[in-house]
């Protein structure tokens, strides 16, 4: 949005939840109601936006895994290398004997990012996984 004029709104809320709002606002630092409610805003326009699996995206798949499971490691390059246009670089760590983190910055469209984060994230092995994104508009 070019326009960078303010506006003020009002907003009704149960005040309990209003409590819990404003405790929210004191643990994240943030100075005010406002600046929590933008990025609340922001958070939610961003998932609508990636609905579209049209929609260009740049964002992350966190992978937290087993190493040992037989065969995983295969399994998560093999897919990997499938969508190597799309992964931009990739972070292993290992956090002790068998377990590993592993941090996959990717860019193209929603819909195949999503699939590639659903099969990797479906794995036996991968204890847990997370799909993050930004609407990136002029990428292609």
């Amino acid at each position: 949005m070019k326009d960078s004029a303010l506006c003020r709104f009002g907003v009704s809320m149960d005040k309990k939840l209003l409590t819990e709002f404003d405790q929210l606002v004191i643990n994240k630092g943030y100075s005010n109601r406002s600046e929590a409610v933008r990025d609340l805003i922001r958070e939610a326009l961003i998932l609508e936006d990636w609905k579209d699996p049209e929609q260009y995206v740049a964002g992350s798949i966190l992978l937290f895994y087993d190493h040992g499971q037989k065969g995983l490691l295969e399994q998560l390059t093999a897919i990997q290398h499938h969508y190597h246009h799309e992964i931009l670089a990739t972070t292993h760590f290992h956090l002790d004997e068998h377990n590993c983190l592993e941090l996959i910055i990717v860019k193209g469209k929603a819909g195949s990012l999503q699939t590639l984060s659903d099969q990797l994230v479906s794995m036996k092995g991968v204890k847990y996984g997370k799909f993050t994104v930004a609407p990136v508009s002029d990428l292609k």
